[in-house]
């Protein structure tokens, strides 16, 4: 996925869930902090996205947006509607989240997880897919991102 993607994302999940924000907060989520990442960091073709308001609106973002849905055919990548709090994220998060609003946005706003948090997170998850996210955003996968 690359930032065009994910703002892209931000802007069908916010039309879909008639909301003005979401959370973004799987791994595509770095994309918020770090626009250019590195593309190892970069191989989901998916963006989990919760809406901030309009909460009961996952499933409805999900089925418009999610994976085998016209939306996937035609772009390539996805939008997983999914509730925040099936993520495990450090006390705090929300003040550390990172802005993403812009004219691709349509000026909604995109709260991506900050890097460390994400990195707590995927740690928490503690699969093998997330371990090497979080082991490359904490700086052994070859480039720091973040100290």
């Amino acid at each position: 996925m690359t930032r065009l993607e994910l703002e892209h994302a931000i802007r069908a999940s916010c039309d879909v869930a008639g909301d003005d924000e979401v959370y973004v907060f799987g791994s595509q989520a770095i994309l918020g902090q770090y626009p250019d990442a590195p593309e190892s960091l970069r191989q989901s073709a998916e963006a989990d996205i919760a809406p901030v308001k309009a909460i009961d609106m996952v499933d409805r973002i999900d089925g418009n947006l999610g994976e085998l849905s016209a939306f996937h055919s035609t772009f390539g990548f996805y939008v997983h509607g999914v509730p925040i709090d099936t993520a495990v994220l450090p006390t705090g998060w929300e003040e550390r989240a990172i802005e993403v609003r812009n004219e691709n946005t349509r000026n909604y706003t995109g709260w991506c997880v900050e890097a460390h948090d994400l990195a707590v997170s995927k740690l928490a998850a503690f699969r093998d897919k997330d371990r090497k996210i979080a082991r490359h955003v904490s700086g052994g996968g070859g480039r720091v991102l973040c100290a």
